[in-house]
């Protein structure tokens, strides 16, 4: 029988910390973006990017020393297949295992190791990944989730998982069922915009699968729009036939030496699925309903540069991997407008696919054609779209049973949304009740001011919507509001994600007349750096530091900001007075080996970097990978671009790191 149950997944690794009480200033991505595609290609590139974050904090702290480590699992099964489930970090689909092959059909990574990859810094590989909200891995990828279950009409057991995205203001709900004797695992997905205006809205379904021998990635698509890695921040978008995209078939994963994107431009009128098959014919598909229009192909490339990351976000004995994902729009440059209060669903498949080699690796339109034609002998997409209406009736709209919490915001808009008349959040899921984090805007809420704050605290609630910005607005012009620090630095942060500048600094300058708090010093020191004035933005991180010393997260942010505005002599007059646990973070000594290279006293540097066999970091953000090279030091910095060019001593290849 189809079965669901709960059980806890051990596994070995670096253990992620509490997250960075500060607001999330910093655009993580960047917004360059350079399309080379046709005007009929009808892409909405750079439509909906958000400009950083906010309202969420990062997640960068992580530590150092592998540990067991325990999670809650949830686990679908079925005669064909087994789902392992990790509702707590972001409902990550762990595993999916043939059991009638014991094949693994996505990449189970053997370890749990975040890295500096996400929008809020931790992130990790393997399985399938769900990212709602804004380009890039979401702010929900290793963070818990609502986890319900119940039933479809026959019986079989559904597993749901949801959240409130902030950033949007939307709720976003997704349900896995595996009936029983089906060889495919199909997730119901629905996002909701509840709001009276439209909302750009982003999702991509990532899934990794092992890189293994010669493979082929199969999309029914005539072109491709490639994405160039040129810097952390521009990546710009050509438009290529397929197959010989760029000079090889770039449909073979392995002909790939360097980290590419291709988004497969599957026209209106095909069906939306992606295969990644093996010389053996056998393969992992992944299809849906039309609504998720998009498919990428992700490859790290054969060079030593994207070998050694595969082995930083993995273990050395572990296979390689790559990625096929899935989206909403065409490309991951875009957000899709989503009419005001409408819901989005759709219907994904995730099972083996079994094909003749000789086809598949063939011609690309032998290729299509044979993938085509299997998919549609073992899963029709009549199937797919009737099973989509079907479910909605059954299950999609009734409540579940709750499992496991996840965050208390979506209860918080509830009682923003009552006090304001407006209908409740999807009323189907529980969003549980408000808890500390909300209490504030709960304050806010019903007594037109937010409760007074000591100054010298640090929490992690912040509100950028549109809702809360109004009473904001309000509360600063009544005589309790005007008087109240908290008051203007929350308001000055919703201007200043909005970009607005002039406003924001006018209510951070009034925050900071009231009381010379931390958060209002770090909002002053990142508007400086936003608008340019960098000595200013140097001194204002200096204040900020020496009030927290034992922050290691606001060290990171601080040091980083001093050296982006040229005051290295900054970081070497604040490292001494750190406590020596913040002093042994390799971040911070990369960041100190910069300041003292920046001065000149290149021999001190040098020897930080060549410590203990070579300096590693958790926290380095993926750069530029380069080619091997014996004739260049360990480590040179680049005043010009704040980076070092590292040799990383394992394997041997050069690597552009910047201080992230």
């Amino acid at each position: 029988m189809s079965r669901l149950y709960l059980e806890k997944k051990r596994i070995r690794g670096n253990k992620l910390g509490e997250g960075n009480h500060f607001p999330a200033m910093r655009n993580a991505l960047g917004q360059k973006f350079e399309s080379r595609a046709g005007e009929d290609d009808g892409l909405f590139i750079g439509y909906g990017m958000l400009p950083n974050i906010m309202p969420h904090s990062m997640q960068d702290q992580y530590s150092r020393e592998e540990e067991d480590l325990c999670f809650d699992s949830a686990v679908l099964e079925n005669g064909n297949l087994k789902a392992v489930f990790l509702p707590g970090l972001g409902g990550r689909l762990w595993s999916l295992q043939d059991k009638r092959t014991g094949r693994d059909l996505i990449y189970e990574n053997p370890v749990f190791r975040p890295v500096n990859f996400a929008l809020r810094n931790a992130w990790i590989a393997g399985g399938v990944e769900w990212n709602i909200g804004g380009r890039g891995h979401g702010a929900y990828t290793l963070s818990p989730l609502f986890t319900a279950e119940l039933e479809d009409e026959d019986g079989t057991p559904v597993l749901r998982m949801y959240e409130f995205c902030r950033e949007r203001g939307v709720t976003w709900q997704m349900d896995f069922f595996l009936p029983e004797g089906s060889e495919f695992l199909f997730a119901r997905m629905r996002v909701v915009n509840p709001r009276k205006e439209v909302v750009p809205m982003y999702w991509w379904s990532n899934i990794a699968v092992r890189e293994i021998g010669r493979q082929r990635v199969v999309a029914p698509a005539e072109s491709t729009y490639s994405n160039a890695y040129e810097d952390e921040k521009h990546h710009p978008l050509s438009k290529w036939d397929l197959p010989f995209a760029e000079g090889f078939d770039c449909t073979f994963p392995k002909n790939h030496e360097l980290p590419k994107d291709h988004f497969f431009n599957i026209p209106d009128g095909r069906r939306k699925f992606e295969a990644l098959i093996s010389e053996d014919g056998l393969g992992l598909v992944h299809a849906s309903t039309r609504r998720l229009a998009g498919r990428k192909l992700f490859v790290w490339g054969q060079s030593p540069g994207g070998r050694h990351w595969q082995r930083r976000l993995s273990s050395p004995s572990a296979p390689d991997y790559l990625e096929i994902q899935a989206g909403l729009c065409k490309t991951q440059m875009e957000c899709c407008p989503m009419p005001p209060e409408s819901a989005w669903e759709w219907l994904e498949a995730y099972g083996s696919l079994t094909t003749r080699p000789e086809e598949i690796f063939s011609s690309w339109d032998s290729a299509v054609r044979e993938a085509e034609s299997a998919l549609e002998a073992v899963l029709p997409e009549s199937r797919l779209d009737s099973m989509l209406l079907r479910t909605r009736e059954t299950f999609a709209l009734k409540k579940g049973r709750l499992l496991f919490s996840g965050s208390a915001w979506g209860a918080l808009e509830n009682l923003r949304r009552l006090h304001g008349n407006e209908p409740p959040l999807s009323a189907h899921l529980d969003f549980g009740e408000p808890g500390a984090e909300q209490e504030p805007w709960i304050g806010l809420l019903k007594y037109g001011s937010l409760p007074e704050t000591d100054p010298e605290t640090v929490f992690p609630s912040y509100q950028i919507q549109k809702e809360w910005f109004e009473l904001l607005k309000k509360s600063s012009a009544g005589t309790a509001g005007s008087f109240q620090w908290n008051t203007w630095l929350h308001l000055g942060l919703c201007h200043y994600y909005r970009e607005d500048f002039e406003r924001a600094e006018e209510c951070f300058r009034n925050s900071l007349h009231l009381a010379s708090s931390p958060l209002a010093l770090y909002a002053m020191a990142n508007l400086c750096r936003a608008t340019g004035r960098k000595e200013s933005s140097a001194t204002f991180f200096r204040a900020v530091l020496r009030k927290r010393l034992y922050d290691i997260s606001l060290a990171k942010e601080c040091f980083r900001g001093i050296l982006e505005a040229g005051k290295a002599e900054m970081i070497l007059e604040l490292f001494p007075l750190l406590p020596e646990k913040s002093q042994a973070v390799p971040m911070l000594r990369l960041l100190y080996a910069s300041a003292l290279a920046e001065t000149g006293d290149w021999r001190a540097a040098q020897t930080i970097l060549e410590e203990a066999g070579g300096l590693t970091s958790r926290t380095f953000r993926k750069g530029k990978p380069l080619f091997p090279t014996s004739t260049v030091r360990s480590a040179l910095w680049k005043p010009g671009k704040k980076a070092w060019i590292l040799i990383l001593r394992k394997s041997g290849f050069l690597s552009a790191l910047t201080c992230a």
